[in-house]
């Protein structure tokens, strides 16, 4: 199954979840429920995967846990705040580069409609004569319903 592919069934698992419970809980509610309904659904799911650091050439544990982990594919960091910062995203696109995943769902369930916090961030090349990244946003609907999606791309400055 493709990124793609299993993005939309975590999203629709976590419409599911979001609906059930509603805004206003804790993260790890939101974290544990959703590790339930991905695991019930058949995919692959790690809970709290250690993400080490290498600093010069050294393998350091620096406390960085990704929420979720899925299919060794699709980063899965979860929020429940009143609206997400830049830091959340910046956070999202750290494990991004730090493991070399693709793509990553930051999704926020304190909100009164879970697509209004769901933003897909994607780590790709786009610049590749530029050194640093730098995110820029664009919003696309999904295929398969009216369900708008924030688009982060990580782009080689």
């Amino acid at each position: 199954m493709t990124e793609d592919g299993i993005s939309n069934k975590v999203i629709g698992c976590g419409i599911y979840v979001h609906k059930a419970l509603g805004p206003g809980l804790l993260e790890s509610a939101y974290k544990e429920c959703l590790f339930f309904k991905l695991v019930q659904s058949g995919l692959y799911v790690e809970k709290e995967k250690p993400m080490p650091l290498i600093f010069e050439d050294v393998r350091l544990d620096a406390g960085y846990r990704i929420d979720l982990l899925i299919k060794n594919k699709l980063i899965i960091e979860i929020k429940s705040v009143e609206e997400l910062t830049d830091v959340h995203l910046a956070q999202t696109l750290t494990y991004l580069k730090l493991g070399n995943f693709k793509l990553g769902l930051l999704m926020n369930f304190n909100v009164l409609r879970l697509k209004d916090g769901i933003k897909r961030v994607i780590n790709s090349p786009l610049c590749p004569l530029r050194k640093t990244f730098a995110p820029f946003a664009v919003k696309l609907p999904l295929a398969q319903s009216a369900l708008h999606i924030v688009i982060i791309h990580a782009c080689r400055l």
